[in-house]
């Protein structure tokens, strides 16, 4: 693209074709019209290239359909031998790659490595091994690096060598490609001669993505090592699709790193697909925009809001500050269309919302007459066939009872033995007799005719098998054929239990050694495995048989209608079912197999195949003994030594026949070369029983192809297709004319998709060569009909699934008559809705058609059917597109499996594979990248998740095959283990809602009479007025908390208010009334005396949780300072906690710090120096030496609206708030508190928080010396030693009221879960607690309060009495539940509603619902409405709004440092817009809604609840709808066991979801696909990156609040170590 000449094109020009630009985004005109006038417009302008016309863009070559006269190129490519054939076609391979090559002529980009831990990294070579863009970057030569210098410095006015970049620039630039970027162009003419560039180039091709926009689940590997080296600016085109010109964009390189660039690709027309998903804002584009032919030259771009080049943060942070270069170079790929206003809806059903994928009006449709039913030849009735199978087993063995009729094989090749047809029906006679005598008493005989029962025999052993499943049809016993369980764990093995229980199986017959090599329990018993039923292993070996007695002969039948066998079969889902077979069905089905092979007595027939079910059982065990044809069976143990062998065996016993699969050939073309004299000159059949498989195609061209020289006849390939329930459904007749050459179909994959036959597509990269699988069975009747639905007839030229009549099929599933009618008894139906006929069609599971010529062509299976948006793909399709990639050199052959799963109401493909151990991570990286491009260049769907996983570690099928349900099943628990995945939601989910458009805010005035009209209360509460309470409340008289304690000292001086517990439970500490008076005497005096402080100073507290703080408080009160409590610096964890005090202790302008003498120390250690400045600490004082005289005159405040108190704390979204609290509001708190709590000298109260802020400082040293209680105090750092410390307290001192936080609580339900009974004998009792407040600044949680309330109910605690407070920064505490009233209640409500900002009630259990708890009584003097937080105008009951506190106590305002005066009086002194505009109110920053209940309060009236739903500052706006954290993490901690602690934050408008791992490192990517889906499933949200780390990584603070935005900066500045990022990109 960018190495063609810029021509400059007139302006007149530039403009027009802006215009024209604008006309089609609009609608205003056809894409065929734009495409018509733009040619014009710029057909003048094109450099022509030689023999390619006009149109770059389209591919030149044309192909072939591989045919075995053009296949010598076959014999070229073999020479690795190492892809897997049974996926591979040259015609494949050669489209993948040059689907790939045109992803790269769209220009080049790359991927960021996904970033892991090293201890992730799988393969130890890593540290010695440069990721190729690493070296590269570092030393590009200078040339390439200079071209676009100075890209990035001005104000959005880029510069770059060829001068200023403006608008007709980037319009002319859209149109021929840039030179500028060297990078871009691989074959760079300018890069200075070193071809750094170009090989960078190259490295950025191959991992350059598909054409539906960025699509990688880009993740960014942690790296050790930097490449030293200049910063180099790489400017890329970025040809991105969508209306407007294209915009440049620019991205500075730091040194080292394989940062590369991301390019956008154009997208190409093949069919009309809406705009790419729009990365950043979530939104699908609403206008369909028809693609230009020939996307390279109108590659067209989307401008960019506002400046196009600096782009921004979130928060608006121009990067390059603290974002790391991995992050930034992650926002230069990220794009910002503009897209067109959208119409907006709010529907109250949301399942609507989800956008219905709309038909594509060009999907081609099927337009042939409809098909006629296709009738087999007569099965011609020989007069010698013998009447039963049992009958033709008599025959031989009785007339030719030397005849060989089985030869094993041991794991050598040679021949370990042969078992004759005298033998066979002696030892079958043998069996018969044991299982029907000697099994169970004479009276009682276990087994009875029409029994079923089990046959377990290994794969090595057919000889055994076979006497074992002749002597159940001579018993008339029915033989269900199963695998031999290996342990008891199996794949899959449990189902085949139940198949087995479900079929009432209580024998099973086995062979000696597979007896011995069962799993034994220690008394020498087999176990019973998972699942089963219990059975008696019967083992059929004839010396441990009796013989029967002379006169005992079986009876021998004519074939009838009872059951013969029941051959399994696992479904799709993993699941397994019994497929039926009659006596009858057997017998027509082996003469129906003779007929159609021509098989004669005596031939000798080669059997690789799985003897105990399908096409091996068929032909080698039943036709063979109805013919007396003699079968050498090779074993899977002898392939995997030798996989020459079958071919070897053809040679030796000169076999006319073998049955093999295209595995078994594909095996012998990699080992033929090391073999001279192979003759299969005697083959006149080579049976390739997965024929039907699109692939086999391949294997069997390039077999003949190798072989044709060794004497293989072309015509003696015979493809068959076969399923579990309608036996052989088609196979192809060995012909004796060679000239007539077999049916070839070269459909189209997209026609395919939409179920239509198409023989050519104009794009030959996506078409599928079929073989056809000959003609219908002798007998049989045929159909196709319409694979979903009423079995209607499909058109000639229409993709269905087949249909047989015949009596060679199956007749049940065992057991299961429902699905039994669904798929045996199937009456199809012409276009008139009339049967075809009287007889009922058996379904195959097979899709496919009938040719011309009556040949059947199969297309795929029903169970590998994905359909993903409205389309149907074959996972084999996939499986093969994923294969030819590249030559296997990262993946194993055969071990990819391709599933989809269903999210978000549709199907999503995932593909797993297993990894060699020898390749690096970024070879990996590389090949999913180009997997994914591969795909979607043709299949033309996304796949949503790739993981690669360790060599050997997806669970198997017996025969080796993948598990592909258990694999399917692991990977949506999370246990698969990758060791890389790629996600890529955002091209596959497009059925997003439409994102919400805000409409404008309807006036306040209005909502008012709306609330009116409809005969809602306007939403406004309060508490108990405070004026109106008679109390006998002494401290009521004292204006100043400082004259309470005095008044207290003198008249109860040896009540004792506060007593400190250690871990121990026993008191550290306690104070009386006049110990704390006495000790705030002295503390006033040394800050008068030491401190020289004026009154009004500010004195820091800094303090660990105990008496001295209490004591320190009342000091300053004392001394007319104004204290500030601040939690002390972290002993262990200096570094970050000390700069908070240091923050705290500056903004709050403390004149001096009070202290410990530890504490002091710990202050001037050396630590603390290194973390910050300790020459510009204040005085800091120790308060452990005190002087001995007391103040002579205590301070008393002049006015009570003076300052009491300054209340710092650090919010969750991580700014430090200070708050100020005069005497009057900290008076009118401790006695509203006093009044709710019924709190009296008499009383006790456990305390269990941090005395620093808010609420908890309050209870801890305020409320005790108000109202004279007890208080007594549990540090919640002590609980850590011992978890039972609290509770202990509360029933030893049979507390009735006790107050905790979130993280005390979550510390006792997790720390003590197991101890219940431990510490109902210690005795616990929790009996007498009548209120436990969790002190809160959030909503409530409601999953803690109920799993503490149920852990503890069994000693004693009342549920009622768990409740919940709700305080914020400008009111401490607005709501507390107190002793009297109603219990909290619980609502639930619609999530999607709240979202949308509206508040619906549904019923417990609803989907989408969400319980929210009511925070607890609103205070005594407390008022509070509800406020539209944008119009200010008040709310009516149930809607969601701003919560607005009016009380005695508020805060009077922030306390900063620079006034932000405009800040203040908005949270502090807000008025309504409308209505009572008189009032001054507070607003809290948080949202809930008021709900008038049906319960009645203490004073008669009826009872409002508050409910709070979240903090505005902490709610995210994703996709126009507000999302609170709390909702998305709790559905993400639910995915995995694993998964302990969840955090999301936005970040450029992504979602970014970081996770804690309680697990091993292995499973940290299990999680990516997991969290993905939930948050699509529930939220209808992308997530952009998901960030693996370990435990403890999310910060909290002191009341166990997320601290979100701290999180988002140690992301963006890269300092989380996280386990594993991965970016769905």
């Amino acid at each position: 693209m960018a190495d063609r000449d810029t021509l400059p094109l007139p302006l007149e020009v530039r403009t027009r074709l802006a215009e024209l630009e604008l006309e089609l985004s609009e609608g205003d005109i056809t894409q065929k019209g734009y495409e018509k006038k733009r040619s014009k417009l710029i057909g003048a302008f094109l450099p022509q290239a030689p023999g390619k016309g006009m149109d770059p863009s389209v591919p030149h070559e044309r192909r072939t359909p591989v045919t075995p006269g053009s296949s010598s190129r076959y014999h070229r490519r073999r020479s690795s031998g190492s892809r897997d054939e049974r996926y591979r076609s040259d015609v494949h391979t050669e489209a993948v790659q040059a689907a790939l090559a045109k992803q790269k002529e769209r220009g080049k980009m790359a991927v960021p490595m996904p970033s892991k831990r090293r201890s992730l990294v799988v393969q130890s070579s890593m540290d010695a091994y440069t990721p190729p863009g690493e070296e590269h970057i570092g030393h590009q030569d200078t040339s390439s690096g200079s071209e676009g210098e100075g890209s990035m410095h001005g104000e959005g006015t880029p510069t770059s060598s060829q001068g200023s970049i403006n608008m007709e620039n980037w319009i002319s630039r859209a149109i021929h490609g840039s030179t500028t970027s060297s990078t871009t162009s691989s074959s760079s003419t300018q890069s200075g001669g070193s071809g750094a560039a170009s090989r960078l180039a190259d490295v950025m091709g191959q991992t350059h993505l598909g054409k539906s926009g960025p699509i990688a689940h880009l993740s960014l590997k942690r790296k050790t090592r930097k490449v030293p080296g200049p910063p180099v600016p790489v400017t890329v085109e970025n040809g991105n699709s969508g209306p407007g010109p294209v915009v440049r964009r620019s991205c500075e390189f730091g040194s080292g790193g394989s940062e590369l660039v991301w390019q956008q690709p154009p997208l190409e027309k093949q069919e009309n697909h809406s705009a790419p998903p729009d990365v950043t804002s979530y939104t699908t584009d609403s206008i369909q925009v028809e693609r230009p032919q020939g996307s390279t030259t109108a590659s067209r771009a989307t401008p960019k809001y506002g400046n196009a080049e600096l782009m921004e943060t979130g928060d608006g942070v121009p990067l390059g500050g603290r974002v790391s270069a991995k992050i930034q170079q992650l926002v230069n790929t990220l794009k910002r269309p503009k897209r067109p206003p959208l119409r907006e809806f709010f529907v109250d059903d949301f399942e609507e919302l989800l956008e219905v994928q709309q038909p594509d009006p060009n999907q081609p449709k099927a337009e042939g007459a409809q098909m006629l039913a296709m009738r087999g030849e007569q099965l011609g009735v020989v007069t010698n066939w013998p009447p039963s199978l049992e009958a033709a087993l008599q025959r031989w063995g009785t007339i030719s009872p030397k005849a060989p009729c089985l030869t094993t094989m041991d794991t050598n090749g040679k021949p370990l033995y042969i078992l004759t047809y005298g033998k066979l029906w002696t030892r079958s006679i043998k069996v018969a007799y044991n299982i029907l005598h000697k099994l169970g008493s004479k009276q009682e005989p276990m087994l009875r005719p029409g029994d079923r029962v089990a046959l377990v025999f290994p794969n090595n052993d057919p000889a055994a098998f076979m006497v074992a499943f002749y002597g159940c049809l001579l018993a008339e016993v029915v033989p269900v054929p199963i695998e031999v369980p290996l342990t008891r764990k199996d794949a899959g093995s449990q189902q085949i239990g139940f198949l087995l229980g479900s079929c009432g199986v209580t024998v099973a017959l086995t062979s000696d050694a597979c007896h011995k090599g069962l799993p034994k329990s220690p008394t020498g018993e087999i176990p019973q495995f998972k699942g089963w039923p219990k059975l008696l292993w019967f083992v059929t070996e004839s010396k441990h048989l009796s013989k029967p007695p002379r006169d005992w002969f079986p009876h021998i039948k004519d074939a009838n209608n009872e059951t013969a066998y029941i051959e399994y079969k696992t479904c799709k889902d993993g699941s397994v079912l019994g497929v039926t077979v009659m006596r009858i069905a057997l017998l027509t089905h082996c003469q129906a197999l003779t007929q159609s092979c021509g098989y004669t007595e005596a031939e000798t027939i080669v059997n690789v195949l799985d003897f105990k079910k399908d096409v091996g059982l068929w032909h080698g065990i039943l036709t063979s003994v109805m013919n007396m044809m003699h079968v050498i069976s090779i074993p899977y143990s002898l392939m995997k030594v030798n996989p020459l062998s079958w071919i070897q065996k053809v040679c030796q016993y000169k076999a006319k026949v073998a049955c093999v699969k295209s595995r078994d050939m594909h095996w012998a073309l990699v080992a033929h070369r090391d073999q001279r004299d192979i003759n299969l000159s005697s083959l006149r059949m080579l049976v390739v029983a997965d024929g039907a498989n699109p692939w086999s195609i391949s294997s069997c061209d390039a077999f003949l192809n190798v072989f044709q020289s060794k004497g293989l006849k072309p015509e003696v390939i015979c493809p068959c297709a076969s399923s579990p329930e309608a036996l052989t459904v088609a196979i192809r007749r060995p012909t004796d004319d060679s000239n007539q050459p077999p049916g070839r179909g070269v459909l189209s994959m997209p026609g395919l998709s939409h179920g239509v036959i198409r023989v050519d597509s104009e794009e030959k990269l996506s078409v599928l060569t079929l073989q056809d699988v000959g003609t219908v069975m002798p007998g049989a009747l045929m159909c196709v009909v319409k694979p979903d639905g009423v079995p209607q007839l499909c058109k000639t030229d229409e993709i269905g699934e087949l249909c047989v009549c015949s009596i060679a099929t199956g007749t049940s599933y065992y057991g299961l008559s429902g699905m039994t009618k669904n798929t045996f008894e199937v009456f199809p139906m012409n276009s008139v809705g009339a049967p075809i006929s009287e007889y009922p069609f058996t379904r195959t599971g097979l899709l496919g058609f009938v040719g011309p010529g009556g040949l059947c062509f199969i297309a795929g299976k029903m169970d590998g059917l994905m359909v993903v948006g409205g389309r149907r793909h074959n996972a084999d399709d996939i499986v093969a597109t994923a294969l030819a990639v590249e030559p296997m050199k990262f993946v194993y052959r055969g071990r990819i499996a391709v599933f989809s799963i269903s999210v978000l109401h549709d199907e999503r493909i995932v593909v797993v594979a297993e990894q060699r151990p020898d390749s690096t991570e970024e070879d990996s990286f590389q090949w999913m990248s180009r997997v994914l491009q591969a795909i979607d260049g043709i299949h033309q769907v996304g796949v949503y998740c790739l993981a690669l996983v360790p060599s050997n570690t997806l669970p198997k099928t017996p025969l080796g095959g993948i598990h592909l349900s258990e694999t399917k099943q692991l990977f949506l628990e999370g246990s698969l283990h990758p060791c890389n995945v790629l996600m890529c939601p955002h091209t596959c989910v497009t059925n997003l809602p439409k994102p919400r458009q805000k409409q404008p805010e309807i006036g306040p005035a209005s909502v008012m009479v709306g609330n009116l009209v409809s005969g809602k209360r306007i939403a406004q509460a309060s508490g108990r007025d405070l004026g109106q309470m008679e109390d006998n409340d002494q401290a009521r008289k004292f204006l100043f908390l400082s004259e309470v304690l005095q008044w207290r000292a003198q008249t109860t001086p040896d009540h004792v208010l506060y007593t400190l517990l250690n871990c121990r439970g026993t008191i550290a500490s306690s104070l009386t009334c006049v110990q704390l008076h006495k000790r705030a005497e002295k503390i006033a005096t040394m800050l008068a005396e030491r401190g020289h402080l004026q009154d009004g100073d500010h004195v820091a507290l800094v303090y660990p949780p105990g008496i001295d703080l209490i004591a320190a408080f009342y000091g300053c009160l004392y001394a007319g300072c104004v204290p500030i409590t601040v939690r002390p610096p972290h002993p262990q964890n200096i570094a970050t906690t000390l700069p908070t005090v240091k923050m705290i202790v500056e903004v709050s302008r403390s004149a001096c710090m009070m202290t410990t003498a530890g504490i002091c120390k710990l202050l001037r250690s050396k630590e603390a120096s290194a973390a910050v400045d300790v020459r510009t600490w204040p005085p800091v004082l120790d308060t452990d030496d005190l002087p001995k005289k007391k103040p002579p005159i205590l301070y008393k405040p002049s006015n009570p609206d003076t300052l009491a108190y300054l209340d710092f704390s650090v919010s969750t979204t991580g700014m430090l708030a200070g708050v100020k609290m005069s005497h009057t509001a900290t008076s009118a708190f401790c006695r509203s508190i006093k009044l709710q709590c019924e709190l009296y000298p008499s009383r006790e109260v456990a305390i269990c928080l941090d005395p620093y802020c808010g609420l908890g400082f309050v209870l801890w040293c305020l409320c005790s010396v108000y109202s004279g209680h007890q208080s007594i105090l549990i540090p919640p750092s002590e609980l850590e030693v011992n978890p039972a410390l609290w509770l202990l307290a509360v029933s030893q001192y049979k507390v009735r009221d006790t107050f905790c936080s979130y993280s005390v609580m979550e510390l006792c339900t997790k720390g003590l879960g197991l101890q219940t009974e431990s510490l109902k004998s210690r005795p616990l009792d929790l009996s007498r607690v009548r209120t436990c407040v969790v002190v809160a600044e959030e909503r409530p949680r409601i999953a803690l309060t109920q799993s503490f309330s149920k852990l503890f109910k069994d000693l004693g605690l009342h549920p009622r009495a768990v409740s919940t407070s709700f305080g914020c920064r400008v009111n401490l505490a607005i709501c507390l539940q107190g002793t009297s009233g109603p219990d909290p209640t619980t609502v639930y409500v619609d999530m999607r509603a709240l979202r949308h900002d509206r508040v619906r009630l549904v019923e417990r259990g609803s989907p989408h619902s969400l319980p929210l708890m009511e925070s607890g009584k609103i205070l005594p003097g407390v008022r509070i409405i509800i406020a539209n937080p944008e119009t200010k105008g008040p709310l009516g009951d149930s809607h969601l709004g701003e919560i607005w506190v009016c009380s005695g106590h508020n805060a009077s305002g922030y306390f900063t440092v620079y006034g932000d005066e405009a800040l203040q009086s908005d949270h502090f002194n807000s008025r309504l817009s409308f209505g009572d505009t008189q009032t001054i109110w507070a607003r809290t920053g948080y949202l809930g809604f008021l709900r008038r209940t049906e319960l009645t309060d203490a004073s008669g009236e009826r009872h409002d609840a508050l409910y709070v739903v979240g903090a505005l500052d902490e709610a995210m706006e994703l996709r126009g709808m507000r999302y609170h954290p709390i909702d998305i993490e709790t559905s993400v901690i639910r995915t995995h066991k694993s998964i302990t602690e969840c955090a999301v934050f936005t970040w450029t408008n992504l979602l970014v979801v970081v996770v804690e791992l309680d697990g091993s490192e292995q499973e940290a990517l299990d999680l990516v696909p997991l969290v993905t889906n939930v948050v699509l499933e529930e939220h209808y949200l992308i997530v952009g990156v998901v960030v693996v780390v370990d435990i403890g990584v999310i910060p909290i603070n002191s009341r166990g609040e997320k601290q979100r935005m701290h999180l988002r900066d140690g992301f963006l500045a890269d300092q989380l170590d996280p386990i594993y990022v991965a970016y769905n990109m």
